[in-house]
């Protein structure tokens, strides 16, 4: 099985502090910004994008959007990746991992406990080298 190539299978749009996550079928993702009106959404951000693998959230019994993460995958292994790998997303979208994302005290508002069950495993935080158009079902990989 190829680890490097998977699926987006979640888009998720931050609205604001402490509002619900807004989950999308599609969105348009700017260069150097993030997701179009996602509040973390800032150029020169190390944290313009958050990712998580579907495979984590399942084995935490936890629901796609409940961490907080703009995209979910399936299929892919990004928790590890090194800083500066670049993922592309369907034919446009390229991002750059700037690190891993640490949990915060906010996981324990979902559960008791959470954020020490995701200490390694959390995400990974990504800048955009070059926006476009994603779609749930587009393609995700490791260049």
């Amino acid at each position: 099985m190829n680890f490097s190539v998977g699926t987006i299978v979640g888009i998720q749009r931050f609205p604001g502090s402490r509002r619900p996550m807004e989950p999308l079928n599609s969105a348009r993702v700017t260069q150097d910004s993030g997701l179009e009106a996602d509040h973390h959404a800032r150029a020169g951000s190390e944290r313009q994008l958050l990712l998580i693998e579907e495979e984590t959230l399942q084995a935490l019994n936890l629901r796609i959007g409940e961490v907080r993460e703009n995209l979910t995958t399936r299929g892919i292994v990004l928790t590890g990746l090194d800083n500066g790998s670049i993922l592309q997303i369907g034919s446009e979208v390229r991002l750059r991992i700037t690190k891993p994302c640490l949990p915060c005290s906010r996981m324990d508002e979902i559960r008791a406990g959470l954020q020490r069950e995701l200490d390694g495993r959390r995400g990974m935080l990504a800048s955009v080298e070059s926006g476009g158009s994603i779609t749930v079902g587009d393609p995700i990989r490791i260049l």
